[in-house]
């Protein structure tokens, strides 16, 4: 009897969303091949096999600033997940994400021919940095686009890739009578979602601002109630800690689907979760604000005129984006004027970026993958 060798993978995700999506992959690939996982990932890729070499959140670090100031330990583990990669001598490197950080995995095994190179999540350069684009083409062999003007910008630069789609294409709203019992939430209030983000820097640039908004906010709406769902245990209790002298608030871990269900609009941190709050049919109105200097120079590079993923797929700021000194408490308040406005023709705006979303899915890619 034959028995297929392992196809050995490298994989380094530092996101929830990523590993979410590293695992849909994975488990697409078993179907063909057994699989052997090595590098770094969170719960859902580790529950595949994945050991991973250090805590994927401490690749959770984004814009210009941040990634300097933390250059020496993150170009220290580089070097290990790439030297590690190398000894076990992997078939495929996938890199989730955390683009900077991947694309000189990427080069370095792509140097030493190690293996095929695959990007799951394609950098954002159609919006800034589109000089990386050369990167890319050299050293990796093929981008899962999670979005089609992504693969149609590959396409144009004849770059190999696949519109894979995005798992919010089939997302529904939850039960609201479920939601009601489970957080013993009184059905006479209104509810608005605030979704501050995962990292330490938003919420440290976002909460503040959004509390501000509560305080405000209810003043003229002391009816309303606001619930901030948290991306994990720990971030739970940091917001928590932030919030703990408001009592309308309601901080849970992994609610996001379901508070978005019951509100009337979110405040959402530009990213992943203004799409979801988008698609489930909570009008969003998407804020940002960085670090001064981060702002300073990405805002200069910019080629796009939208940032959140709503209005880049419908083509139309059709949302409030709020950014960077523009996301203040008069502004705030005038978005919700206009998110007013949008909340009856949510049920065409949905169906419209259900379709959008829509792509060849894991079954697909898995099959392309395995034809590199």
């Amino acid at each position: 009897m034959i028995i297929d060798s392992p196809l050995k993978i490298g994989i380094v995700c530092g996101e929830l969303s990523g590993d979410a999506l590293g695992a849909d992959l994975i488990s697409e690939l078993k179907k063909h091949k057994h699989i052997q996982l090595f590098g770094v990932g969170g719960p859902k890729l580790e529950s595949l096999g994945l050991n991973s070499q250090f805590n994927y959140e401490e690749l959770q670090i984004m814009g210009i600033v941040d990634p300097i100031l933390n250059y020496r330990n993150l170009s220290k583990r580089r070097e290990k997940l790439t030297e590690s990669f190398i000894k076990s001598k992997v078939d495929l490197f996938i890199g989730i994400d955390s683009p900077d950080f991947n694309i000189k995995i990427h080069k370095s095994l792509k140097e030493k021919n190690i293996c095929k190179n695959i990007q799951l999540v394609s950098p954002s350069v159609w919006a800034w940095r589109q000089n990386r684009t050369k990167l890319i083409k050299k050293f990796i062999d093929l981008t899962l686009c999670l979005f089609d003007f992504e693969h149609e910008f590959y396409k144009k630069i004849n770059h190999k890739s696949v519109h894979l789609g995005h798992p919010f294409n089939t997302l529904e709203k939850a039960s609201q009578k479920d939601i009601f019992d489970k957080y013993s939430l009184d059905r006479n209030k209104k509810y608005i979602s605030i979704l501050p983000g995962s990292r330490d820097s938003e919420l440290k640039y976002m909460l503040p601002t959004y509390i501000k908004f509560i305080k405000n906010y209810s003043i003229k709406n002391p009816e309303t109630a606001y619930l901030i769902p948290a991306s994990s245990h720990k971030l739970c209790n940091k917001i928590h800690k932030m919030t703990k002298s408001l009592s309308n608030v309601v901080v849970k871990p992994f609610a996001v689907n379901e508070f978005l269900s019951i509100s009337e609009f979110s405040l959402v941190t530009s990213g992943t979760a203004s799409l979801e709050s988008a698609v489930i049919g909570c009008p969003p109105i998407i804020c940002y604000k960085t670090n001064p200097v981060n702002y300073f120079i990405i805002s200069r590079m910019l080629k796009v005129q939208n940032i959140g993923l709503p209005n880049l797929l419908l083509e139309d700021a059709v949302f409030p984006e709020l950014v960077q000194n523009e996301c203040n408490q008069k502004n705030l308040l005038q978005a919700v004027k206009k998110i007013n406005h949008i909340a009856p023709k949510m049920n065409q705006i949905q169906n419209e970026l259900k379709e959008k979303l829509s792509g060849a899915g894991f079954a697909s890619a898995s099959k392309l993958i395995l034809d590199l």
